[in-house]
């Protein structure tokens, strides 16, 4: 096959999937397709059956027409995900970058249906819908991200752990990744798909998903997911909501007077803290009241009011998370008749 005329290159960091990986390369086998695709498996360190997985199945698939690029490095710790998907990406010659984690299975028509959708999106992040595996796992954050109207693929970037399109269902033609500047490959803690995102949205790239379950994304303690420290993703969310939204508002109220709506307030610059006009609540207890910064540098120090949240004035962070109160919150702010994007953004 000619490696200039490849259509898609499958992305396959790997460090220890040897209890996955036969799955995983074994989806990439009963893929339904007319494309030209090559499978890029870069090995990161691997101490286990890892190689030899890769290398009984790259026969497999070479025999059913599959480019096989297979890398790898042997160092005494792994130098991380970013850096391997990095490493997998450079070997790779495909116009267009599909991403799949070792440990995930993709279902038969995922290449061809992604491809036929990012083919007229070049300038997109293209995800899918997924299920779980065990499909109780997550079941919250499932229903979040698979229920997100096309809007809110990009409205709702500050309120999760991850992007709106999980990074295992990423399919990319080869200039998003080249405009982005690739992965981060600090290593292990670094929310690497996140900063990715928000890179490419801040160059003016697109998000869009795939209405059709194509990945069973796979739960289980070994993920990469549990090695990043819930106060990095926070910072980095905080940071950036920062610079693409408060800075452009004079004024703001947070909706939640309660712990997360604090701990919001507490993280944002000082010039930040000074355009909260408000926190709203539903809870009595606190409305009439004040909150005051007692770590603040001020003098005085802030004293911050807390008001019902019909009394709230727009733009407005809400940090509430959904689906808590049956339903009651979500019809608190439906009552507002507010445009989420111009009057507010969730970060929850």
């Amino acid at each position: 096959m000619n490696l200039d005329n490849i259509d898609v290159s499958v992305i396959i960091p790997v460090h220890n999937g040897a209890v996955w990986l036969g799955e995983c390369l074994a989806s990439v086998l009963r893929q339904q397709h007319t494309l030209t695709v090559e499978v890029s498996v870069f090995l990161d360190s691997c101490k286990d059956t890892s190689e030899d997985i890769v290398q009984g199945w790259a026969v497999k698939l070479e025999d059913q027409g599959y480019v096989i690029t297979v890398g790898k490095e042997n160092n005494d710790k792994p130098k991380g995900v970013g850096y391997a998907k990095n490493k997998a990406v450079e070997q790779s010659h495909g116009e267009f970058l599909c991403f799949l984690d070792s440990d995930d299975v993709m279902l038969p028509t995922r290449l061809q249906r992604q491809y036929d959708l990012a083919f007229h999106s070049c300038n997109a992040i293209v995800g899918s819908r997924f299920s779980r595996d065990p499909p109780d796992s997550t079941v919250r954050y499932t229903k979040w991200a698979n229920g997100l109207t096309a809007e809110q693929l990009t409205l709702q970037i500050y309120t999760s752990h991850g992007p709106t399109v999980i990074m295992p269902t990423w399919f990319i033609h080869h200039t998003v990744f080249e405009r982005v500047g690739g992965f981060s490959d600090a290593g292990a803690g670094t929310p690497e798909d996140l900063i990715f995102f928000f890179t490419h949205l801040k160059r003016g790239g697109r998000v869009v998903r795939h209405d059709e379950e194509l990945l069973i994304y796979r739960y289980h303690p070994q993920a990469t997911t549990f090695s990043i420290h819930e106060q990095t993703i926070w910072d980095l969310r905080v940071r950036v909501i920062q610079d693409e939204v408060l800075s452009s508002w004079p004024s703001f109220t947070i909706w939640n007077a309660g712990k997360q709506g604090r701990k919001f307030y507490r993280s944002l610059t000082t010039d930040n803290q000074k355009k909260v006009m408000a926190f709203c609540d539903v809870d009595v207890k606190k409305i009439g009241s004040f909150y005051t910064y007692e770590e603040s540098q001020e003098k005085p120090k802030p004293r911050i009011p807390m008001i019902h949240f019909k009394e709230a004035k727009p733009p407005l962070i809400i940090c509430m998370k959904m689906e808590l109160t049956d339903g009651v919150f979500e019809e608190n702010l439906a009552s507002l008749q507010l445009k989420e994007g111009t009057d507010y953004f969730h970060f929850n």
